[in-house]
C-alpha cells in the first residue's frame, strides 16, 4: 500500500487496517485521508433490497468470492497464473462498477473501466479510452465482464486492443460465437457462472 500512496495520486485511502508504513507514507503527502473501517463481520441479510418507483426490488446479495477452482476455461488457451490473478482482481473490481461493466487489470491493478453503458462493446470502448487518457496501455491486460457478452463483438473489439484472457459468466445464447472469438484471437476465457450485474 506505501508504494502505491508514493507512486500514485491518491485522496483517500479505506482499509480494514493501515500499516505503520502506510501512514507514514500518507503522512508525507498534503491532504491525504486514511480511514480505517476495522474488520466487518459476516452480514446477516441475505438480500440486496432496491427502492424502485412504486415497489421494492429484492435480490439475492451479490457475496460470492471467486476462487481460481470456480471458474471453467472456455477457450483452447488457459490463462497462465498471472492472467488468472488479474482476472479475478478484475473480477472483484467489476462488483462495484455499475453495469454494464467492463474492467481491464494488469498485474492486480485496474487499466481502466467501462460503466453504465447500454451496450457492453461501449462499456470495452470506453475502458480502453479511460486507460489511454491516463497513459495506459491495455495491451497484454485482461479484461472482466459483470455479466455475459450478447454477442462477439465485445471480444473482437479487445483482440484489437490486445486484451489476452477475459473473465465472464457465460450463458449467453451465443456464447459458442463469443468462444470462437477468443480463440481465433489466441484469448484464453474463464466462465465464472455467477455475474454480478449492478444497477
Amino acid at each position: 500500500l506505501s508504494s502505491i500512496i508514493e507512486s500514485q495520486f491518491v485522496e483517500v485511502i479505506t482499509a480494514p487496517a493501515i500499516a505503520e508504513s502506510a501512514l507514514e507514507a500518507a503522512a508525507a503527502k498534503p491532504n491525504v485521508r486514511v480511514l480505517s473501517t476495522g474488520y466487518w463481520g459476516d452480514r446477516s441479510a441475505a438480500w440486496d433490497l432496491k427502492k424502485v418507483n412504486g415497489g421494492l426490488l429484492i435480490q439475492d446479495r451479490d457475496d460470492h468470492v471467486l476462487l481460481p477452482k470456480d471458474v471453467s476455461v472456455v477457450s483452447n488457451r488457459a490463462p497462465t497464473e498471472q492472467e488468472m490473478g488479474d482476472l479475478l482482481f478484475a473480477w472483484r473490481v467489476a462488483k462495484f462498477v455499475k453495469s454494464n461493466a467492463i474492467v481491464y487489470a494488469s498485474h492486480q491493478r485496474t487499466i481502466g473501466v467501462g460503466a453504465g453503458q447500454m451496450s457492453r462493446v461501449n462499456s470495452a470502448r470506453i475502458a480502453a479510452i479511460k486507460a489511454e487518457h491516463a497513459g495506459l496501455d491495455v495491451a497484454g491486460a485482461v479484461m472482466a465482464s459483470d455479466a455475459f457478452f450478447p454477442f462477439r463483438d465485445g471480444i473482437d473489439n479487445a483482440a484489437e486492443r490486445g486484451i489476452r484472457a477475459v473473465i465472464q459468466p457465460g450463458g449467453s445464447i451465443r456464447d459458442e460465437d463469443v468462444i470462437a472469438a477468443a480463440n481465433e484471437a489466441g484469448m484464453a476465457m474463464v466462465f465464472t457462472g455467477v455475474r454480478h450485474f449492478r444497477h
